[in-house]
Parts: structure tokens; C-alpha cells; sequence
């Protein structure tokens, strides 16, 4: 009798502790959203403003090239933390610093992603919300004086919140943060916290009149298996399209830190390139955010077949050349438009084909196919994301170990017959260290390497 009272207690007391920090972690979170939902309001109605009133100044994309000059300026002289497209730092300052971030990374971010945007530079919102609404947990973190546990846990609620802010997806902006941190592995236990710091900023930025779309993606399904099949050859497209562009991406910003000018150089020059794609193309399609060429694909609208391949240029010189941004809201416009493409091609539905394969983009070049799914379901509905699932889950794949986010560590190997190591950051990882351990694969490989020695 007393070993069952004993063993009572002993419950009970534990599931005491379990429930009180439960609802201590839920406090914090909203605590977090509330935050960071604030500040990321702040700056998403700033840039709206800021966007709405320079599109009404004539050739106002000619100011690029010193918007760049003084973004580079900003960052270099008060947060060099703040450079390139934000959540990138977040996640290096998870693996590497506990979560600790400048609190200065907030001010500067924000003012240099206004000035880059404003003026036309190839970038995203979401990233600079992403690392605002990290920096603003962490100097909470500081302010509570939050072990590194716990400061790390708080960080993520504030990329959850920072995403949901930016896209009005809380569910899926939850899943990212616990997602996108590592490869193959997902942190269950700082889902909750993240899902009501996510949904209290999103409550805060639409109470503060930040609007975030919902799409209405109709199609219909003539034949099911035919569908699958299709949403199959779609993730291979889409996966192969992420690879060019994260060689793009870090490709050209490897030749531009190797040219040997200044800074400040590089970036009145980066401008420039930009302002000469508007003048030869006779479109601001390429520059700014682009969402508009988003809208356009996603209702159902044939675009030019040149988009894509713009979008990843001028993305990857204003983030190299000294330009302040995210990265996803071009991953979602290079996605929609080689989605649409390819649907000209083949003849299928341009605006299903445009949904899937942004979403199915996000989950091949940030390896995060649960919250790419989730973002299909809440901004284009049920039938969408479970179709367009497929695709997600195959350009995960098709993309291999890498990442336009090279600080990501991996925790599993995303290939079924090639062994790599884990628990590196994606960026340390090349060709070098794959490891074929299928032996179909390996004769085939041996077979295609004695071809080319002919």
C-alpha cells in the first residue's frame, strides 16, 4: 500500500512540474509573439508604405545602386551580424552562440532592409522579420535572464513568430522553426511554444492592418493517378531548378567577394546591374519583392519564360553585393514562375502548377517539406497540399545535401543510396564525402565513370 501512494506521489509531483512549465513556456510565447508581432508590424506597414510611395517617383529604381552603398554601410558599421538574408544568421547563432544575437542586429536590419527593398533590390520581408523577431527574443532572453536552454527555445519562438508575421501561416511558421534548423530532425519539444508565438504575432500584425493573401487555386481532377504522376515529374523539375540556383546564389556571391574593389565598390556596381536588367527587359518584374509576378503565376496567367532564371540573378547580386533582404519571398517567386512554366509546357493548370511549385521550391532549397506542406494547405486549401505534397517531398530529395541555408546541420542522410556524414553543417559537406553504399548504384556509377574515361 504505501509502495502505491509512493508511486502516486512520485506521479503526481512530476506531472505538477510538467504542467507548470507548460504553462510557463505558453506564457513566454505569447509573451514572444506579442514582441515580436509588434516590431515585424512595424517594419511590414513601414515597407508597405515606404514601397507604395516610391512607386509613384518615376525610373525611382535608378537609386539602387547607393541604397545598396548605404545598406553595406549600416551593416558593416553598427551589426556586421546583419549582413546577407537573416535567417541564415539565426540559425548560425543557434548552432554556434546559444541564440545570442546583438540586440543592435534589430535596429539595423530593419533600416537596411527598408532602404534596400524600397529602392528596388531582389530581396525578401520575411528574412529580416525572421532575425528582427530572433533578436528581439534573445534580448528578451537576456532581459529574463534565460540559461542557454532556454534562450535557444525562446530564439526559435521568435523565427516562428518572425514567419507567421511576414505570410499569416502560424501553423506552418511553427513547423519552420522547429524545421528548418536541422535536416532530418525535428524539435518536438519546442513545437508548442513556437505554434502560440506564431499565432499571437499573427494576431498582432492583423489587428495592426498587415494583410496576409489567401489564394483560391481552382482546378479539377479528371484523373487522380494521372495527377500523382504528374505532381511527381514536378518535384524532379522543381528539385533541379533548387540545385541551379543554390550554385547561383553562392556562386555569384563568391565571384563578387573575389573582385578585387572595395565594399562599397561592389555595391554601387551590384546596383547598377539591376537597374540595367529593368532598362533591357523594360520590366520592374525582377526587381523589388516581386509578389506581384507571384499574384499574376498563381492566377493562372502564363509568365515569361525567362523569370526564373532574372529572379535568381538579381536576388543573389543584391544579397552579395551589399543588399539587405530575405530569401524566401524570391524563393517563392522563382518556385511560382517555374511551376507556371513548366505547366506550358506540358499543358497543365498554370495556377495549381504555380502553388505547387512555390511551395514545392520552399522545400527543396531550405529542406523544410513539412512547413512547405502546411503553407500549401493554409494559403491554397486542402486539395492543393495534399496534392501538392507529392512534389514537396520529391524536390526534398531531388536537392540532395544542400541549402541556401549552409549552416543547417545535417542529422540524417536525405539519400537513400549514398552515406554522408552527419552532424556537419550543410556547407562543409561536398561530392567528396558521399559515400555510395547501394551496390545497383555503385555498379551504374562505375559503369558511367569507365563511359567517360572512353
Amino acid at each position: 500500500m504505501k509502495l502505491v501512494q509512493s508511486t502516486i506521489l512520485r506521479i503526481l509531483f512530476a506531472n505538477t512540474f510538467i504542467i507548470l512549465s507548460t504553462l510557463k513556456w505558453f506564457f513566454l510565447a505569447i509573451i514572444a509573439g506579442v514582441l515580436v508581432g509588434g516590431v515585424s508590424g512595424v517594419f511590414l506597414k513601414t515597407l508597405d508604405y515606404g514601397i507604395s510611395q516610391a512607386s509613384m517617383i518615376p525610373l525611382y529604381y535608378l537609386a539602387i545602386p547607393a541604397a545598396f552603398m548605404v545598406s553595406l554601410y549600416l551593416v558593416r558599421r553598427f551589426a556586421p551580424d546583419a549582413r546577407g538574408h537573416g535567417t541564415e544568421k539565426v540559425i548560425e547563432s543557434l548552432h554556434k552562440k546559444d541564440g545570442e544575437i546583438d540586440t543592435r542586429v534589430i535596429p539595423v536590419k530593419l533600416f537596411a532592409t527598408l532602404i534596400t527593398l524600397i529602392a528596388g533590390g531582389s530581396a525578401g520581408k520575411e528574412g529580416p522579420c525572421a532575425q528582427i523577431g530572433a533578436g528581439v527574443a534573445s534580448t528578451a532572453a537576456r532581459i529574463f535572464r534565460m540559461g542557454p536552454i532556454n534562450r535557444k527555445r525562446f530564439v526559435l519562438c521568435g523565427i516562428s513568430a518572425g514567419f507567421s508575421a511576414v505570410f499569416g501561416t502560424p501553423i506552418a511558421g511553427a513547423i519552420f522553426a522547429g524545421e528548418v534548423i536541422y535536416v532530418g530532425k525535428f524539435s518536438y519539444r519546442e513545437l508548442m511554444p513556437a505554434l502560440i508565438a506564431s499565432y499571437f504575432s499573427f494576431f498582432v500584425t492583423k489587428n495592426m492592418g498587415v494583410t496576409h493573401l489567401i489564394y483560391q487555386i481552382d482546378f479539377d481532377i479528371t484523373n487522380e493517378i494521372a495527377l500523382v504522376f504528374n505532381m511527381l515529374f514536378l518535384g524532379i523539375i522543381i528539385g533541379i531548378v533548387a540545385i541551379f540556383f543554390i550554385y547561383v546564389l553562392y556562386g555569384i556571391e563568391r565571384t563578387i567577394e573575389k573582385i578585387p574593389l572595395g565594399g562599397y565598390t561592389k555595391a554601387f556596381w551590384g546596383g547598377l546591374f539591376l537597374v540595367l536588367v529593368v532598362f533591357f527587359t523594360g520590366s520592374l518584374d525582377y526587381v523589388g519583392l516581386g509578389t506581384h509576378v507571384i499574384d499574376h503565376a498563381l492566377a493562372g496567367n502564363a509568365v515569361a519564360p525567362e523569370s526564373s532564371l532574372l529572379k535568381m540573378i538579381t536576388t543573389s547580386i543584391t544579397l552579395g553585393s551589399g543588399g539587405s533582404g530575405g530569401i524566401l519571398t524570391p524563393i517563392f517567386f522563382i518556385g511560382a514562375t517555374a511551376g507556371n512554366i513548366w505547366a506550358q509546357l506540358v499543358g497543365g493548370n498554370l495556377a495549381l502548377y504555380s502553388a505547387v511549385g512555390m511551395c514545392a521550391f520552399l522545400a527543396a532549397t531550405t529542406n523544410t517539406p513539412l512547413a512547405a506542406i502546411l503553407i500549401a494547405i493554409e494559403l491554397f486549401g486542402v486539395d492543393v497540399g495534399s496534392y501538392g505534397s507529392i512534389a514537396c517531398i520529391v524536390s526534398y530529395l531531388i536537392v540532395g545535401h544542400m541549402s541556401v541555408y549552409p549552416s543547417q546541420v545535417l542529422s540524417e542522410n536525405k539519400t537513400f543510396f549514398m552515406h554522408v556524414e552527419t552532424h556537419r553543417e550543410m556547407g562543409e559537406i561536398d561530392r567528396t564525402d558521399y559515400v555510395i553504399k547501394d551496390s545497383l548504384m555503385r555498379y551504374f556509377v562505375e559503369k558511367m565513370k569507365g563511359m567517360f574515361r572512353r
